[in-house]
């Protein structure tokens, strides 16, 4: 039997990964099955169930993939030689989200959405989004400390509280652009530059 390489493996998951996606951005994660992630896979369920072993694993998956750049996305922010402002770390962090969102395979924000409405019902998927989520909300604590240390953010405060409001203003902004549509990436940075302003 021929030995299966590392390339082919991460090739099938991802396979897996965008059929589950579809799904979900078609009928929600409520009504997506297993079935239905094999099927628009192409895979066989032994296959499918090689690499997750439940709807909750792909989940983790679809979000370990959207948010797979975030620290690298942080780590150049953070690497900037310029004084750093919470501005400029959330206008890079809307960039971000913009551009996730208009990858091939569908908005991976929509599915963001669903996530956080399954979450409330679905223990498995609140820890994972629990998790996911506050590995993004201490990169904001990161640059909260690095604003600190640059003397554009007062020194007293905790970063721990600015990066609470920091983290959400991404879901206000993701939110307000798919439901009501009228929201982008300049409108909000606008919004953002007349709050934060010196």
């Amino acid at each position: 039997m021929p030995k299966v390489t590392e390339e082919h493996r991460l090739a099938r998951r991802a396979q897996i990964v965008a059929a589950a996606r579809t799904c979900v951005l078609e009928d929600g994660f409520h009504k997506t099955t297993m079935a239905d992630v094999i099927r628009e896979s192409g895979l066989s369920a032994g296959a499918v169930y090689g690499y997750f072993k439940s709807k909750e694993e792909i989940v983790a998956a679809i979000a370990e993939d959207a948010l797979s750049t975030v620290d690298e996305v942080f780590q150049k922010i953070l690497a900037t030689e310029q004084p750093l402002t919470p501005l400029m770390a959330l206008e890079t962090a809307l960039a971000h989200v913009v551009e996730v969102s208009e990858r091939p395979g569908g908005d991976v924000t929509r599915v963001a959405v669903q996530a956080w409405a399954e979450a409330l019902r679905n223990p498995a998927i609140m820890s994972t989004a629990s998790g996911k989520y506050t590995q993004l909300r201490d990169r904001f604590e990161d640059v909260a400390r690095r604003a600190q240390a640059d003397g554009t953010i007062d020194a007293d405060v905790d970063p721990r509280h600015v990066a609470q409001v920091l983290f959400g203003l991404i879901p206000g902004f993701v939110l307000q652009r798919l439901i009501i549509g009228d929201v982008t990436k300049a409108t909000y940075s606008a919004g953002l530059r007349a709050l934060f302003r010196p």
